[in-house]
């Protein structure tokens, strides 16, 4: 997977690219977590994303908690169809913020 990051202001977003699994998930939550400490807002591209393990959905779920608890907000954009079913049969939809 690639990771680019760009910040504008408070805000970062990380641009996804491949896929969102086991082996993936580490170098997501290195950057995912601390990024709540410089912003109050954190946007994850998700328009290249080719596939989400139960890992992936994981780490996002720990990006919810450590945005709520920094008082600051995260949200998924570009979320193909594929991904969307996923997010939408686990029930993270009713917890994540999909723009």
């Amino acid at each position: 997977m690639t990771i680019s990051k760009k910040m504008e202001n408070k805000k970062i977003t990380f641009t996804l690219d491949g896929m969102l699994d086991t082996i993936t998930v580490p170098q997501l939550q290195e950057i995912l977590i601390p990024a709540f400490d410089e912003a109050n807002h954190v946007e994850l591209d998700f328009s290249k994303v080719t596939y989400i393990s139960s890992a992936g959905l994981r780490v996002l779920l720990t990006g919810h908690k450590t945005s709520v608890s920094k008082e600051a907000s995260m949200t998924l954009s570009g979320v193909s169809q594929g991904i969307m079913e996923i997010i939408k049969m686990t029930g993270f939809d009713k917890i994540l913020k999909i723009v």
